[in-house]
């Protein structure tokens, strides 16, 4: 393996994620992207350097790769550089974990993602955002979506797959944000964890004592056939309720967003309700729904990416936003493009590592979607779109209001 770190890398970029406009793409991924696909950064916290991977192809290759490892991470006493001061998932969930151990982790939990899983809860959430929208249509315009729409509708279908009762809910309304953030800092971060798992653990008790046909029952049940240990059922827990009341409540304000920009396509979707399902994966692909980046690996050993050699030791983030628009592989793709036939996006991430709740979400964004589209025939929105107000410090990206008129 030749060595050419020394000769192509030039010294590592400071990545201050600051907060952007909009949906506007990343500036500096944009730059990396085009010239420089494997490169050194730094982060505004923790320790060192790491290199940032962007090309489709080294993205897949670098997450797919068992050289790569997330648990290594785990095992390090300081923290790497990255975007927040204090640590957002748990060691034990799997965030943090390797095959077999993340196999077995996700081989409990994809007993309530299956098809029939899903079936089950798409008629609850048409229930919940008709529910919701009549609530919209009664106070009239304008009226805020992310207070009436994309925040309690995540919530209410994540609670139906985890099985949280409805007097329970409002006590889980609050915590994703503050956990999902980089403004709160640690402490604060912590307190709220701390909250969290008492109600989880409450929960998985309730379910050993009352089981029914939720995934806090299939955990429950794990935990007492010795599939699961406490921390690991209450971990794989939290991280589900976080990411899909947290990150769903904001991507799918984008879309919207997106939508209500995008006039022509909004008309077309009106015109085509069946191009709905491709639809929503070309938004996700579109979408910059997070700020920075996610988890890095750690390498085991020497490996080479993109004509760059990594060493054993050394820490790689995986750009998939970057990834998402890499016009190597993506025709035009700052373009939204709803007949795009190209490779499929990275959106839910890929390899072990890949999300679980892709399918929910798919299903709650056309729920939400075709909702609005057939209600609100006229839906608008209410402000300039300059004028919008965005959430800050946040690890995903989304409004901090959504007014509309119709």
């Amino acid at each position: 393996m030749t060595d050419t770190t020394t000769a192509q890398t030039p010294p590592a970029r400071f990545w201050a994620i600051d907060d952007l406009p909009g949906l506007q793409f990343d500036p500096l991924l944009d730059e990396l992207l085009r010239d420089e696909p494997v490169a050194r950064v730094r982060l505004p916290y923790g320790e060192g350097e790491a290199w940032l991977v962007t090309r489709y192809e080294d993205v897949r290759a670098i997450t797919s790769d068992p050289r790569l490892s997330r648990r290594a991470l785990a095992e390090r006493t300081a923290r790497v550089t990255g975007m927040t001061a204090h640590q957002i998932a748990s060691h034990a969930g799997f965030n943090y974990v390797d095959p077999p151990e993340h196999s077995r982790l996700r081989k409990v939990v994809a007993r309530a993602f299956t098809v029939q899983g899903m079936k089950r809860l798409r008629p609850l959430a048409q229930q919940t955002a008709d529910r919701l929208l009549d609530e919209v249509e009664r106070h009239g315009p304008p009226a805020d979506l992310m207070a009436m729409l994309h925040g309690p509708m995540p919530l209410s279908v994540v609670s139906d797959l985890l099985g949280v009762p409805e007097e329970d809910r409002h006590r889980l309304a609050g915590w994703p944000d503050l956990i999902m953030s980089s403004g709160p800092g640690p402490e604060r971060s912590r307190q709220v964890k701390a909250e969290l798992t008492a109600y989880i653990t409450e929960l998985l008790e309730r379910r050993r004592r009352e089981p029914r046909e939720d995934l806090a029952t299939v955990l429950a049940e794990a935990l007492d056939n010795g599939e699961l240990n406490q921390e690991e059922a209450v971990s794989v827990t939290t991280a589900i309720q976080v990411s899909g009341a947290h990150a769903v409540r904001n991507n799918s304000a984008n879309m919207v967003y997106a939508l209500l920009t995008h006039p022509q396509h909004l008309a077309r979707l009106r015109a085509e309700p069946e191009l709905l399902p491709q639809a929503v994966d070309e938004l996700l692909r579109f979408i910059p729904h997070r700020n920075g980046v996610g988890l890095p690996r750690v390498a085991m050993e020497d490996i080479e990416i993109g004509g760059v050699t990594i060493r054993a030791g050394e820490v790689v983030y995986a750009s998939y936003l970057a990834a998402n628009r890499d016009p190597g592989v993506f025709k035009d793709p700052e373009v939204l493009d709803f007949d795009r036939a190209d490779a499929p996006h990275m959106a839910f991430g890929y390899g072990s590592h890949h999300c679980m709740g892709a399918q929910m979400t798919r299903m709650e964004s056309e729920v939400m979607l075709s909702s609005l589209l057939k209600r609100f025939p006229a839906l608008r929105l209410a402000v300039e779109p300059e004028d919008m107000v965005w959430q800050s410090k946040g690890l995903i990206r989304g409004p901090q209001t959504l007014p509309v008129a119709w």
